[in-house]
């Protein structure tokens, strides 16, 4: 998608928590909205926008959907960060 999509996903202060949470292991959406106080379909436009951006992937597990992490595109995000700093 590119960095520019990146940046504007962990904008938010809802979708940087989310990435947090995701860093320790797979949750299901209903287990990521329960640590928020809004509603289930305004949650899972914030895992929409984080999927987009490739931050997050998603896998079918029976009638659940979880939610993990893709390392990858933030690696991506900090070397150019680096790379802009001259490190």
């Amino acid at each position: 998608m590119g960095l520019q999509s990146t940046l504007r996903a962990i904008s938010d202060p809802t979708r940087r928590t989310i990435l947090n949470l995701l860093k320790k292991r797979s949750l299901p959406a209903g287990e990521i909205a329960a640590h928020f106080d809004m509603s289930l379909p305004a949650v899972s436009k914030h895992l929409s926008i984080l999927k987009d951006a490739e931050l997050i992937r998603d896998r079918r597990e029976g009638k659940f959907i979880y939610y993990e992490l893709n390392a990858t595109v933030l690696e991506e995000a900090l070397i150019w960060i680096k790379d802009l700093k001259g490190e």
